[in-house]
C-alpha cells in the first residue's frame, strides 16, 4: 500500500512496509517517537518537489477544491500503478484519481492518523531538503493561499459594488447642491434663463458658452438647445431685468459650470461601471430589482452572502426598519414594504396591489440572491431571474385585471382571463305615464275584480240561507221613518232614493202576492250579486247605482244589508 502525503515543498509517495500496525490505531504514534521506528514502517518512494510558488499555490489551490493538479497527475502516472492501492486524506481527491486512473483508494480514520505520524518526523524522512527552506516554502505559501482566498471570495467581491453605490449617492446630492448654487449665482445676473431652461445641464452648458447676457446676440447656441429654446434665450436676454456683473463674478461662474460637468460626466461612467459589476456578481437579482434597487439591497445587507441568507420577509422590508419598529412601539401599521418600492415591478401595480406584489418580488429575490452567491456555474446564467421576472409580470396583469384563477398553478394550466366589459342597459322614461285622463284599461280591471267578489258572495250567501225562509214583512210607516232618519247622514243622493222608495211601496200594495214575493226573490239576487260593488264603493254608491240601473222595488235598508254583507266577507 502507498501513502500520498501533500507538502508545501511538493508530493511525496510513501512505502507502508508493516499494514498491521493500522489495525491498532491507539499505539500508532508509539511507532513513530524515533526516526529509526520511523524506518520500520514506512520508507520514501518519491517526492516531487514543486519549481515555483506558483506552482505551490495553484496545487494548493486545486487540493482544497478536490480536483488533480498537473504535478500531482504526473506523480501518479509515473509512480502508482495501477494493482496497488493510495491512501490520501481527502475523499473527494481519492475519489477523483480513482475516476482518472482506477486505482483503488483509502481514506479513513486510520489514514489520518497515519499522516499525523508522517507529519510529525517528516523532517527525518526527507533527505536533502534543510528545515529553514522547508519553513520559508510554508510560509510563502501560506501567503500566497491567503491573498488568493482574498481576492476571490464571495464576500469580497461585491464590496466595489457597495462602495460605488454609495459614491453614487454622494454624488448625486453634491451635483444637486453645484446646480442649486450655480442657479441662485447665475440667476441675479439673468433670472430668466431659469424659468426657460428646466433641465439642469442644459442650464450649465447654457452658462458655460455664454458668459454675459449681453453675448446673446452674437454666440451661437444651436448645439446646446432646440431652435425654440434658443429664440426664447436670445429675445429673454434683450428685456432682462437682471444685475450687472463683473467679469471676475461670471469667470467663477463657469469654473463651477466646469466642475458641474465634470462630476456628471464621471458620474455616468461610474453608473456604467455599477451595471456591469452587479451584471457579473448577482445577474438575477439586477434582473429582477434593476442594478441601482439591487446594488442598495447589497449596501444594506453588507453583502451578497448576507442578502441569501435572509429570508424574503426580511428583503421585503429590508430599509424600513425605523418604520417597522416605530409601528412595532407605537403599536401601528406595520410598513408594507422598503427598497424593494423603487423597483419596478412594485412601481407598476396599483395602490391596491402593491403590498401583494412586494411580498412575491421577495421572495424571488431571495431565491435569486442564494443561486448567485452559491451557485456553482462558472458563466453568468440569467435563466432563473428571467423566468421568475415573466412569472411575476403576468401575476401583476392577472392581479390588476381582478381575475386570480389558478394563480399558483403550473405553466401547462395557466389561467386564461378577459378583459371585463361593462354592459350598460338604457330605459327610456315612458311619456304616457305623465297622461291624467282615466284609460280603459282600468275601467277593464275593476270589472273583473268586481265579477270575482260577486261570484264569491253568492257562494257565501247561497251556504248562509236556510231553506224554505221567508223575507220579513216590511211595515210601510216606521220603516218609512227610519229610512228618513238614516238618509240624513247619507250624501246629496239621499232624497233620490226615498222617492224610490216610496213608490215601490205604493207598487208592493197594489200587486197581488203571489207576484210580490216572486219580486223580492229577484231583487235578493241582485242584491247578492251586486255586493262586491257595495264593498268597493260605499253606500252613496250604492244607492246611485240601483238608481241609474231603474230598480224601482229597492230600498235604502237592503243596501244597509249589502253592505254589511260584503264587510263581513272581505275581514272573513
Amino acid at each position: 500500500m502507498l501513502v500520498l502525503f501533500e507538502t508545501s515543498a511538493g508530493y511525496a509517495i510513501f512505502k507502508l512496509l508493516d499494514e498491521n500496525k493500522l489495525k491498532n490505531v491507539s499505539d500508532l504514534y508509539s511507532h513513530f517517537e524515533s526516526p529509526e521506528a520511523t524506518t520500520k514502517i514506512i520508507k520514501l518512494k518519491h517526492f516531487q518537489k514543486f519549481d515555483d510558488t506558483t506552482e505551490a499555490l495553484a496545487s494548493a489551490a486545486s487540493l482544497i477544491e478536490g480536483k488533480l493538479c498537473k504535478s500531482l497527475k504526473k506523480v501518479i502516472k509515473s509512480h502508482v500503478n495501477s494493482s496497488d492501492s493510495l491512501m490520501v486524506a481527502d475523499p473527494k481527491l481519492g475519489a477523483a484519481i480513482k475516476e482518472k486512473f482506477n486505482i483503488s483508494c483509502v481514506s479513513s480514520s486510520s489514514a489520518a492518523d497515519l499522516l499525523r505520524c508522517i507529519r510529525s518526523q517528516f523532517e527525518n524522512l526527507l533527505v536533502g531538503l534543510p528545515k529553514k527552506d522547508l519553513t520559508a516554502m510554508s510560509l510563502g505559501l501560506a501567503h500566497s493561499l491567503s491573498r488568493y482566498k482574498l481576492k476571490f471570495s464571495p464576500d469580497k467581491i461585491d464590496t466595489m459594488i457597495v462602495q460605488a453605490i454609495g459614491l453614487l449617492d454622494e454624488l448625486d446630492k453634491e451635483v444637486n447642491n453645484y446646480i442649486m448654487r450655480c442657479r441662485e449665482w447665475y440667476g441675479w445676473h439673468f433670472p430668466e434663463l431659469g424659468k426657460i431652461l428646466t433641465d439642469n445641464l442644459e442650464y450649465v452648458k447654457t452658462i458655460k458658452t455664454l458668459g454675459m447676457r449681453e453675448n446673446a446676440k452674437s454666440i451661437d447656441l444651436s448645439s446646446i438647445l432646440s431652435p425654440a429654446l434658443e429664440d426664447q434665450v436670445k429675445t429673454a436676454a434683450e428685456i432682462s431685468m437682471g444685475t450687472e456683473i463683473a467679469e471676475d463674478d461670471i469667470q467663477h461662474i463657469v469654473q463651477m459650470c466646469d466642475e458641474i460637468l465634470d462630476i456628471s460626466t464621471y458620474r455616468a461612467s461610474l453608473s456604467d461601471y455599477l451595471k456591469s459589476r452587479m451584471m457579473a456578481v448577482a445577474p438575477n437579482v439586477t434582473v429582477l430589482l434593476g442594478d441601482l434597487v439591487g446594488a442598495r439591497m447589497l449596501a444594506q445587507g453588507g453583502s451578497l452572502v448576507n442578502v441569501a441568507k435572509m429570508p424574503a420577509s426580511t428583503i421585503q422590508l429590508c430599509g424600513a426598519e425605523k418604520a417597522l419598529f416605530r409601528a412595532l412601539k407605537k403599536k401601528h401599521d406595520t410598513p408594507k414594504y422598503g427598497l424593494i418600492y423603487h423597483s419596478s415591478l412594485v412601481g407598476r401595480a396599483t395602490a391596491k396591489v402593491k403590498g401583494r406584489m412586494s411580498r412575491m418580488l421577495a421572495a424571488k429575490v431571495a431565491l435569486a440572491a442564494r443561486f448567485d452567491a452559491f451557485g456553482e456555474s462558472e458563466t453568468i446564467n440569467l435563466d432563473l431571474g428571467t423566468n421568475h421576472l415573466a412569472n411575476l409580470e403576468y401575476k401583476l396583469r392577472l392581479m390588476e385585471e381582478g381575475s386570480m384563477t389558478r394563480i399558483s398553478g403550473t405553466a401547462k394550466a395557466k389561467a386564461k382571463f378577459e378583459k371585463y366589459q361593462v354592459k350598460r342597459e338604457i330605459v327610456q322614461y315612458s311619456a304616457a305615464a305623465d297622461s291624467t285622463i282615466p284609460s280603459n284599461k282600468r275601467k277593464i280591471e275593476d270589472a273583473d275584480i268586481k265579477e270575482e267578489y260577486s261570484e264569491a258572495a253568492i257562494k257565501k250567501d247561497i251556504k248562509q240561507e236556510p231553506e224554505g225562509q221567508q223575507p220579513p214583512k216590511k211595515k210601510k210607516k216606521k220603516n218609512k221613518d227610519q229610512t228618513n232618519g238614516e238618509d240624513k247622514s247619507i250624501n246629496n243622493g239621499a232624497d233620490i232614493s226615498v222617492k224610490s222608495e216610496q213608490e215601490s211601496i205604493l207598487t208592493e200594495e197594489q200587486t197581488p202576492k203571489s207576484k210580490k214575493k216572486k219580486k223580492k226573490r229577484e231583487l235578493q239576487e241582485e242584491s247578492v250579486t251586486e255586493e262586491n260593488v257595495v264593498g268597493m264603493y260605499g253606500l252613496f254608491n250604492v244607492i246611485s247605482y240601483y238608481y241609474s240601473r231603474g230598480h224601482e222595488n229597492w230600498r235604502v235598508t237592503d243596501a244597509i244589508q249589502a253592505v254589511k254583507s260584503s264587510n263581513e266577507f272581505l275581514n272573513g
